[in-house]
Order: structure tokens, then sequence, then C-alpha cells
């Protein structure tokens, strides 16, 4: 059994990637949580956080699939090294301004939105990389792995922040976030290029974008991942304006307490994760079924009485969102032709990240004007709107099938 879970850490590339990666997002996770802070110290405001999420992630909405394109014209690895080393220049930057007490909140949403003009290119090139890294067999294991290691940093990312925050303050947080890009250019470039399972760039054409959408169209099961996860990801999967909101004003413990609860939905999610990297099926019925599980452990979750009750519910919600993200990530690199990828997660990009626009402030408005416990509540009931809607669309789909292969029978 554990040698199944973690086949894909036998390929030495995905080995050095991983690891990178690790480090990486510990600082992402570090800086997440401290820049959540600096903007409720800035603002007070609910609005204003969620605001400050959608500009980040405007850009996967706006230019998400042209990222895709482009990904599927140049060298994924390439690409990643370029978005990580300007990534860690921006956190720089934001920690200096912070250091010299410069920081204003336009200089946060500027930042932010640079940051989410990475993210757009970023994701789709990490995304295809993988398949690159262990090839197509491996494909659900490392997704399912990749998504344990996020959310081990998760874990240490909160935690070594809140303990930073609280004894040396905000700045270090960001410091160290840009040092962690480091490790991941330093692997970038320790790997072995002829053990990589390289795809031939796209030729340059015009109407690629309409030709990946019409792609995506054709294909029952991308399609439908998509929509899914585009509902989800807009009300559902929006835990950087929610969890803040939670700590602070819910149960009245800031710092302290939106570590802990992003750090147990972490713990949650490592379990979720290598669950997910033992099985080897990705069907859109498991899909749907774990949407409706993270959608009822999440509206649980936003009525617990105490802070100890959050912790420990976030926990199962972790189980539940890594598992339906891994399994829709699996489906979508599994499903797509190799000449296609990029462009295929480039619209996961624009559904899961270009949908926190929408989202992120409408979120924050609800949690800041009628309690968080509504936020968080809202986006658990639409993945259970989405799950059930899903299973019944399913269910007729499956039921027409069915009277097809009857009628061509007694043909």
């Amino acid at each position: 059994m554990g040698r199944q879970t973690f086949l894909s850490l036998t390929i030495r590339n995905y080995r050095l990637y991983f690891i990178g990666q690790a480090i990486s997002w510990s600082g992402t996770w570090m800086q997440t949580i401290a820049q959540g802070i600096l903007m409720l110290q800035l603002t007070g405001s609910g609005t204003a956080l969620g605001s400050m999420m959608a500009l980040q992630f405007m850009p996967s909405l706006l230019f998400g699939a042209m990222a895709g394109v482009i990904t599927d014209r140049y060298s994924k690895r390439r690409l990643i090294f370029i978005t990580q080393g300007l990534s860690g220049i921006l956190a720089l930057a934001l920690g200096l301004l912070v250091a010299f007490h410069l920081i204003e909140v336009w200089m946060v949403y500027v930042l932010a939105f640079l940051h989410g003009c990475l993210i757009a290119l970023d994701n789709p090139a990490r995304h295809a990389f993988v398949t690159e890294m262990v090839g197509k067999d491996l494909i659900k294991n490392a997704i399912s792995l990749n998504s344990s290691q996020v959310n081990f940093a998760r874990i240490a990312g909160p935690a070594l922040a809140g303990f930073i925050i609280a004894t040396m303050g905000l700045v270090v947080c960001f410091m160290l976030n840009a040092v962690s890009y480091l490790a991941v250019l330093l692997v970038l470039f320790l790997m072995k290029k002829d053990e990589l399972f390289l795809t031939t760039p796209a030729p340059r054409k015009s109407g690629q974008i309409r030709e990946g959408l019409r792609y995506v169209k054709s294909s029952f099961p991308l399609m439908y991942t998509l929509i899914m996860v585009s509902i989800v990801g807009t009300l559902g999967f929006e835990f950087p304006v929610i969890l803040p909101l939670f700590a602070k004003f819910t149960f009245h413990n800031e710092t302290a307490g939106y570590a802990a609860l992003t750090s147990a939905m972490g713990v949650g999610a490592i379990v979720g994760g290598l669950m997910a990297a033992h099985n080897k099926k990705a069907t859109i019925q498991m899909l749907t079924l774990s949407c409706l599980f993270f959608g009822i452990s999440m509206t649980i979750a936003a009525i617990a009485p105490s802070l100890i009750s959050a912790i420990l519910l976030m926990l199962i919600v972790g189980v539940f969102s890594v598992n339906f993200t891994a399994l829709a990530t699996t489906i979508l690199q599994v499903e797509s032709d190799p000449s296609m990828r990029g462009r295929v997660m480039s619209l996961w990009t624009v559904a899961f990240l270009g949908s926190t626009p929408i989202g992120g402030p409408i979120i924050g408005w609800i949690g800041e004007f009628f309690g968080p416990r509504w936020g968080m509540a809202i986006g658990g009931v639409s993945a259970i709107l989405t799950a059930l809607c899903g299973a019944y669309f399913l269910s007729k789909v499956s039921g027409e099938n069915a009277e097809r292969k009857k009628f061509q029978l007694r043909q």
C-alpha cells in the first residue's frame, strides 16, 4: 500500500520538483496568512480583503485562456522558471514596503494583481509539467501527492506564520517567502531534460484559443468537470477570504485562530491527498460525490459553536476539498490530448482561480455585513446544490445512453 501511494516519487525529476514545491508552498502560505492580516490591519474590512483576492486572481479570468496557448507553445519548465523567479521579486518588494512603513492599501492591490498575472501563466504550466515529469500512467498518483504536499505546506506555513508574526512581525513572512522561491529555481535547474516526457510544442497559428474551447466542448468529461469546478470555485473555495473573518470576528482570535483553522484544513487535506494517491481511478461520478461531501462538511463547519470545534471540522473540510480538486485535475489531464493539455489546464485555472474575482468580493461582503458563518454556509450549500444537480444530470445522461443501446440492439 505504501509503495503504491508514493509511486511517482521514484522518478528523480518529480522527486526534485516535489521537494522544491514543498519549500516554496510553505513560503506562499506564510505570505497568504500575513497578507490577509496586513489587509485587515490596514482596512478592517472583509470587502477589502475579498477585493484584494479578486485582484490577485482576476488575471486568471481575463488572460487564463491565452496563458494556455503560451503553455502549449513553449517549454513548461522554462515558463515555470520565469514565473517563480518574478514571484519571488514581488514578495521581496512587498516585504520591503512593509519594513520601511511605506505600504498603503493601493500598493497591496497592485502587487496582488501583478502576482495574479504570474499565477495565470504559472498554473497551467505547472499542471501540464507534472505529466511531462511522470508520464500519463502515474499522473493520478503525482497529482494527488502534489495536493498532499501543498497541504502539508498549508500546515507548516500558517504555523510558522503565526509564530513569526507574533514574535518578529509580518515583514519576516514576506522575506522568507521571497527566499523560498529559490528552492524551485534550483530544482528546475537540477532536472535531467532527457528523463522528461516532453510534448511537441504546438505550432503558432491563429484561432488556438477557439480551438481549445471547441475541444473542451466536444468532450463530455472535460466540459462536465470544468462546469462543476467553476461553480464550486466561485463560492466554495474562498477560504483565504472567509477564514480570516471567521477567526477575527466570530472567534475573536485573529492571528493564531486564522493560522490554526488553515493548518487544520491542511492536515485534513494531506489525509485526503494520500487517500487519493492510493486510488488509481478518477471518474466524474466520484467527482460529484466528493463535491457533495465537501459541501456538507463545509456547511456543518459554518455552525461550529467554538474555535476548537471549527478547527476539528476544518480537518474534514480539508479531506474533501483536496479529494475534489485532485479528482478534477486528474480527469482533465487524463482526458486531454497532450497537444491541448496546456489550454485545457488554463481553463481549469479560469474556472477554479478565475472565479475568485466574482466570488471573493461576494463572500467578503456577506462575511462583513451578515457574519462569517453565512459566508461559509453559502459556500457549502453551493457545493451541495452543484453536486445534486450534477447527479441528476448524470442520471439523465445514463438513462438516455441505456435507451440508445436498447434501440441499437433492436435494430
